[in-house]
């Protein structure tokens, strides 16, 4: 039998690659002679940089760049094995999961660490470049990210804005002279799968501000200070970027990139796809198993084991999910073509303890699945 692993990662517990080599090694305990393939994927956040790396032999690059206030961390990125396409995810510069819990204020996080990433993709000799725009803490735009590439951001009196989104109402004019001219040579692509504008009711302050620590009294300032901000990217840059879907991902951040950088959006899920051929691997194989660390209701909407479903169903190819739980809705996954969905606790256990054994518990749960294969396997021959 051939069995192509492809999963996402278990957010905050374990990537991609490590969920499909505990997969790989609990179905080996049950049939060795099985070929596996392992593929990694990622919807354009966390595991972006490793599922394209690992899907083309490329590298994955350690740096010094800020983090949402300012501090310098240590971050990486990924250089594909083309060497000339680089993959940046935001969070590993301006993420939530930088910030403890008391520090999330999007009034004043900035992306300027993601423009950092960029820079040093140019300085690598990168001219294609794919920002995966999942779990930001900031809402500033995109003009941190913009002012590391050289971009002024100016108030009435010439004086520089201070960092964040809160500042964003004083901008008067840009200075683009110092734009890092490399750009104009580039492809940027913003990888995301929101469809959130980035301003009103459903846009990037109202929706995601809350989470970055935004009260209702911010919010509403945040989103007016957008609304300027697209205002002003219209009347000085003549590009209206304020309700194109997708323009709220990462508090703006994809407005800031299409405005000041030329980039295009492409949905996550559908660029890791194409990059790493799953459609060619699930034609190759004779099943499919996916997983990720939840599946719910959500998972329908863009998610990666949606995706890997739809695609095998397409391939009439039959499809097994390992999660770490099951919420609220998992069933309306039978109709993308989940055959079945298993969940990895195999006892009651807190969800620390279940982190702590993710590995452990994902061998023996792909353990259970193959004896499960394996006796319909038989019962089908003595049919």
């Amino acid at each position: 039998m051939r069995i192509l692993i492809c999963p996402d990662s278990y957010k905050e517990c374990l990537s991609a690659r490590h969920v499909a080599e505990h997969i790989a090694t609990g179905i080996k305990r049950v049939n060795s002679a099985d070929e596996i393939k392992i593929l990694p994927l990622a919807d354009g956040g966390e595991g972006t940089v490793s599922s394209l790396v690992d899907a083309t032999g490329g590298s994955i690059i350690w740096l010094k760049v800020h983090d949402p206030l300012l501090r310098e961390i240590d971050s990486f990125m990924g250089i594909m094995g083309d060497s000339y396409t680089a993959v940046i995810e935001m969070a590993s510069a301006s993420g939530l999961a930088l910030l403890k819990p008391r520090e999330r204020n999007p009034w004043i996080t900035t992306t300027f660490g993601t423009g950092e990433l960029i820079r040093h993709a140019l300085d690598k000799g990168c001219r294609k470049i794919i920002v995966g725009v999942g779990g930001s803490a900031t809402n500033d735009g995109g003009m941190g990210a913009v002012a590391a590439l050289g971009v002024r951001f100016l108030d009435e009196n010439g004086l520089e804005l201070e960092p964040g989104g809160g500042a964003l109402s004083k901008l008067a004019r840009f200075e683009m002279t110092g734009l890092d001219q490399r750009i104009s040579e580039c492809e940027i692509f913003v990888s995301c799968d929101v469809t959130n504008p980035l301003t009103g009711a459903s846009g990037a302050s109202f929706v995601y501000g809350p989470q970055k620590g935004a009260d209702k009294a911010m919010t509403e300032k945040l989103d007016r200070n957008l609304h300027h901000y697209a205002a002003c990217i219209k009347k000085y840059l003549g590009k209206d970027v304020e309700q194109i879907p997708g323009g709220g991902a990462a508090g703006g951040l994809s407005a800031g990139l299409m405005a000041f950088a030329d980039a295009r959006m492409r949905p996550g899920f559908e660029m890791v796809s194409e990059i790493t051929d799953l459609a060619g691997w699930i034609a190759w194989a004779d099943l499919v198993i996916t997983g990720e660390g939840k599946i719910d209701y959500q998972t329908s909407f863009g998610k990666t084991i949606s995706g890997v479903a739809s695609m095998a169903k397409d391939s009439n190819k039959p499809v097994i999910a390992i999660a770490g739980s099951l919420g609220e809705g998992h069933k309306t996954l039978y109709e993308k073509g989940i055959r079945c969905m298993v969940p990895l606790m195999d006892k009651p256990m807190s969800l620390a303890e279940a982190i702590k054994n993710a590995g452990v518990l994902l061998e023996d749960t792909a353990e259970r699945v193959f004896q499960m294969v394996t006796l319909g396997a038989d019962l089908k021959d003595i049919g």
